[in-house]
């Protein structure tokens, strides 16, 4: 049985545990994955003057975009339930020299904000991990102005993300992980677009608008790789993380072979992704 209390002290934990990477790697993430932001920050259309909400930030950088163009006269609450995260990217908005966000410790899930106190609401890879998305959106919905819109990124099905789904599949295959439960918190839990649609529009939102954002993971060597999965892979970086040094080195070796197809001539890997793009108000 989904115990969600448990499930949210363990994803504090381990989101906590995963900020010194997303810092560290924050800049080869963001040279992958930036379209992602791109496409974002178009649909929601910040304007100058305008108050933004930015839900599970991680390091920050999806609202230092929206900061530019809300401006000096506008703000973005920059938000995340790991205080951890909201470290990393404090400590980054500060070194960007961005004076316009306000950076906070918040569950998306019982936002302490006032009722219609946003002109939009952004999100990138977030609410598909959260214990009860619906309610997430509902908050959100509920903090957002008539007429704001509500832009954010949930990653597409397995089989176009193999990135994901090769380690995460060696994991179940070696017997370290079950099976993700349907309906379970999880990085493919909103893959299909009509649960997105009934999650959105149940929350109160316009029928959503969804459009695939595809982009390639590249990684020098599989010792970079690597280095993901354990620094930045959450909860597959848990379960890894806490293997006996024997088993750790034999997956190692497992997921390195599952993984092959994506080796380069030059000895780097590329691996595709695609995300969903939802915009809806």
């Amino acid at each position: 049985m989904f115990d969600p209390d448990s499930y949210r002290q363990q994803s504090l934990r381990t989101w906590g545990q995963m900020a010194s990477g997303w810092r560290d790697r924050n800049d080869w993430m963001m040279s992958l994955s930036g379209v992602v932001n791109d496409w974002i920050v178009e649909r929601a259309d910040p304007r100058p003057g305008q108050t933004f909400l930015e839900v599970a930030s991680g390091a920050g950088d999806l609202g230092f975009r929206v900061a530019e163009r809300v401006g000096d006269e506008g703000e973005v609450i920059s938000t995340d339930f790991a205080p951890e995260m909201v470290e990393v990217a404090s400590r980054l908005g500060q070194e960007k020299g961005i004076s316009n966000i306000r950076h906070r410790v918040l569950d998306a899930e019982r936002m302490d904000l006032e009722s219609e106190s946003v002109d939009g609401v952004v999100c990138r890879w977030g609410y598909m991990l959260m214990a009860d998305s619906a309610a997430a959106l509902g908050e959100s919905r509920r903090v957002l102005r008539e007429g704001g819109k509500l832009a954010f990124a949930v990653w597409a099905a397995p089989d176009r993300n193999p990135w994901a789904a090769v380690p995460g599949m060696t994991l179940v295959q070696r017997g370290h992980m079950d099976p993700p439960s349907p309906g379970a918190p999880g990085i493919f839990a909103m893959a299909d677009p009509e649960r997105i649609n009934d999650l959105v529009t149940g929350a109160g939102f316009a029928k959503p608008e969804l459009e695939e954002i595809p982009f390639d993971f590249v990684y020098p060597d599989f010792d970079d790789l690597w280095d993901s999965i354990v620094r930045l892979a959450g909860p597959l970086a848990n379960v890894v993380n806490a293997l006996p040094a024997d088993e750790g080195q034999a997956t190692r070796e497992a997921i390195r072979e599952n993984v092959d197809s994506f080796r380069n001539q030059d000895g780097s890997y590329t691996a595709p992704a695609l995300t969903w793009g939802v915009l809806s108000n």
